[in-house]
């Protein structure tokens, strides 16, 4: 199942003047939301798409016009009252409104981002990983972090990291667990004993490193991935089509 929360408040596009919410907004003949999402056009026939979001600018609406223009096959749609405790928290809500399975494999992505040609690691490690995180190579103090297990024979994580660099492996915005259920209950313990105020993904995969669980970072080159998530990415992608 592809899940994309996008539950979030908009708050930097808000600010700067933009009257809909950042999904919505024009690009390229079409909306941020259809470049997101066709990032796995490839799976639009056979897999299950959940999207969760708030009731704002008729985003209900929204959403069932584009999964079906985009032709997704089983778009499932989960609508939120409030505002959430983070991307966690939001996937918690819409797994929970969804009644998604505990053995469903999650592969969580983010709403501004887009990938160019998604398909999941051909790799051996895949069949028997417990989850991973796709990476690039970059810097920056506005990522999550993988830092890489030392001597492995396999891209193993060793532990994550949320807005603090540990090494040149930035997380960007893809996160695959093999069970929902691993997923929430790594959800539970976080919420135990947050690392941070808000609950994010990448640090889940901590909590299931420490059971024991093989989690893996797949890399990608950094020109397959085109961010969206703030006013000036959102220009600079207008721009290069005019």
């Amino acid at each position: 199942m592809i899940v994309i929360p996008m539950a979030g408040m908009s708050r930097r596009f808000t600010e700067a003047g933009y009257a809909l919410p950042k999904y919505m907004l024009p690009l390229r003949r079409t909306t941020v939301f259809a470049h997101a999402v066709g990032s796995f056009s490839g799976l639009f026939a056979d897999t299950p798409f959940l999207f969760i979001a708030r009731h704002v600018a008729g985003t209900e609406a929204f959403l069932r016009d584009e999964c079906g223009r985009l032709g997704i096959a089983d778009a499932r749609i989960v609508m939120l009252e409030q505002p959430t405790a983070g991307q966690a928290d939001t996937v918690e809500l819409g797994l929970r409104g969804a009644g998604i399975d505990e053995g469903q494999p999650l592969t969580i992505f983010n709403i501004d981002t887009f990938r160019s040609r998604f398909a999941f690691p051909d790799a051996n490690w895949f069949r028997a990983s417990d989850g991973y995180l796709e990476v690039f190579r970059g810097s920056g103090a506005n990522w999550s972090y993988v830092g890489p297990a030392d001597d492995a024979a396999e891209p193993l994580v060793a532990r994550t990291t949320e807005k603090r660099p540990i090494s040149d492996l930035c997380c960007d915005g893809l996160y695959h667990f093999a069970r929902a259920g691993d997923f929430r209950s790594a959800l539970d313990r976080e919420r135990a004993g947050p690392s941070l105020p808000e609950l994010y993904v990448a640090p889940l995969y901590n909590h299931l490193i420490a059971d024991g669980r093989r989690i893996h970072y797949d890399v990608v080159a950094e020109e397959m991935i085109t961010f969206c998530g703030v006013p000036a990415e959102y220009e600079a992608v207008r721009a290069a089509d005019a």
